[in-house]
């Protein structure tokens, strides 16, 4: 049995940092972020997932060699690898165009005999549908969502914009839900973070988490709203693949019944660290993770009573 399998497309992110014109090629997508940031804080991890004939040998070999399972990895030959380019600009905002989409992943490619602790879902590119959260259900009851490939519209180029869901029933199977400040206000219509937590939370999940960038995370559970703020990086280099470092890490800790407001200032000190390179190069362990979440979990606060 793993502790977390994550269901989503790898990817081939075609990075420019700010200020830099020619861009920097990295594996990416939620399966490399989130099981590298949980693998190195010592759960099993593996993946479902699919990718094009493009998909790099070596990855497949520099995954295996840093603990990742790809038994749930199809490769789709005379398909492309879901791919993107992101633009960051000095100001920290970025623009991102799709360049390539793998095949969708269906009920029918998740592992007949697949156990896990805890199973993630983070679409990129509409990749997951509700029957598939729906399926995924049964295997495990600790599923959590990162919605942000449900909310993504594609141009005509490729440019990514948010669009809003026209239903939120996929919710009723999901026991923790995290996403960005942003995407949280479109997939709930709300303006307020807080009272689109406290929607989201409506359907049943156990634990909502709004990340929001260098002003850290609300962490909504139970009765309670929690504000984290966010660890502190040396450097920022690349802030591509920062909420899956921050929802593995989370997970990680979260399947061994920790509290989830120390499991989220876990998840905002892995994420610190990643950000420090460029690409999914930035991970550390146990020792180092633990020293900067523990700063942040000293300044956390009670924002409110629900």
């Amino acid at each position: 049995m793993f502790d977390i399998v994550t269901v989503g497309h790898f990817a081939i992110d075609l990075i420019i940092p700010p200020g830099e014109a020619k861009p920097k090629r990295r594996l990416g997508g939620p399966p490399t972020y989130v099981s590298l940031s949980a693998s190195r804080l010592g759960s099993s991890v593996s993946v479902v997932s699919k990718v094009g004939g493009d998909f790099p040998a070596r990855y497949v070999e520099w995954l295996k060699k840093r603990g990742v399972d790809l038994s749930g990895l199809k490769i789709c030959e005379g398909y492309r690898t879901t791919s993107f380019l992101l633009k960051y600009y000095l100001n920290g905002s970025r623009d991102m165009f799709l360049r390539g989409r793998a095949p969708p992943i269906s009920v029918e490619d998740l592992p007949q005999s697949l156990e896990a602790k805890s199973i993630h879902i983070s679409p990129i590119a509409g990749e997951v549908s509700s029957d598939l959260i729906m399926a995924v259900s049964s295997i495990t009851p600790t599923i959590s969502l990162d919605p942000q490939g449900l909310l993504r519209h594609f141009d005509s180029d490729g440019r990514v914009s948010l669009q809003k869901t026209n239903s939120l029933d996929f919710l009723r199977y999901i026991r923790i839900f995290k996403s960005s400040e942003k995407e949280i206000k479109i997939l709930t219509g709300i303006g307020d973070v807080i009272r689109a937590l406290r929607k989201v939370r409506a359907y049943g999940v156990d634990v909502a988490i709004a990340t929001m960038g260098e002003r850290g995370a609300l962490i909504s559970f139970k009765d309670k709203v929690f504000s984290a703020p966010a660890a502190k990086p040396k450097v920022t280099a690349d802030p591509t693949g920062a909420g899956d470092a921050f929802i593995g890490a989370f997970l990680s800790e979260y399947v061994n019944d920790e509290d989830p407001l120390w499991c989220a200032c876990v998840g905002a000190a892995a994420a610190s660290f990643l950000v420090e390179k460029v690409g999914p190069r930035g991970f550390r362990g146990r020792k180092d993770v633990y020293r900067r979440a523990a700063e942040v979990y000293d300044k956390a606060l009670i924002l409110k009573h629900e």
